[in-house]
C-alpha cells in the first residue's frame, strides 16, 4: 500500500511539473531576433589602403562588422615582402589567422627579428589586449584579424607612429 502510495505521489507531481511547463515558457522573455547571416566571397571584398595607424604599403579589406566602433569585427590586411609593424599593443584581443603567405610575430618592446615566431598559412595567434608584440610580412602575406572593437592601436615608442610622422619625413 506504501508503495502504491509512493508512486501515485510522483506520478502526480509529474503531471503538476508538465502543466506548469507550458506557463513557465510563456514568462520567459522572447528570443532576440538573430543575426543576420554573412555569407563574403574573397570577390566580394573592397581593398583599400590601411589605417593611417599602419605603416604606408598595407591594404585591409573589412569582411564583417565595423572595427571602428564596439562589437564584433573581421577584417583582412595585405602587407607586402618586408613589411614591418613597430612593437604596439592594442585595448582589446587581437586574433589573427595567416591566410598566405609568411608572417613574423613576437612579443616585448623593441624589435628583434631573431625572437619572433614564424608562421604560415593556417596558423593563428591571439595577442591579448595591452599585450606589447611586433610583427613583419617575410613574403606577400595576407592574414585575417577578428576582435571586439573598436580596433586601435598604440606604439610602445610614440616615435614609431605612422600618424605621427610628418610628410616631409616619409618623402
Amino acid at each position: 500500500m506504501a508503495r502504491v502510495r509512493t508512486t501515485l505521489v510522483f506520478v502526480v507531481l509529474a503531471v503538476l511539473a508538465t502543466a506548469a511547463a507550458p506557463q513557465t515558457a510563456h514568462k520567459s522573455k522572447p528570443a532576440q531576433t538573430p543575426a543576420k547571416h554573412a555569407v563574403v566571397t574573397s570577390g566580394d571584398l573592397k581593398w583599400g589602403p590601411a589605417p593611417p595607424a599602419l605603416p604606408a604599403g598595407a591594404q585591409t579589406a573589412v569582411v564583417d562588422g565595423d572595427p571602428t566602433k564596439p562589437g564584433p569585427y573581421v577584417m583582412r590586411a595585405k602587407f607586402p615582402a618586408g613589411y614591418r609593424v613597430a612593437p604596439h599593443w592594442h585595448p582589446t584581443d587581437e586574433n589573427l589567422t595567416i591566410l598566405s603567405g609568411s608572417f613574423a610575430v613576437a612579443t616585448g618592446d623593441k624589435a628583434d627579428e631573431g625572437s619572433m615566431k614564424p608562421l604560415g598559412p593556417g596558423d593563428f595567434v591571439r595577442m591579448p589586449k595591452q599585450m606589447h608584440h611586433y610583427a613583419m610580412a617575410k613574403e606577400d602575406t595576407t592574414i585575417q584579424i577578428h576582435g571586439m572593437g573598436p580596433f586601435a592601436i598604440t606604439y610602445v615608442n610614440p616615435n614609431d607612429d605612422p600618424r605621427k610622422k610628418t610628410t616631409t619625413e616619409s618623402k
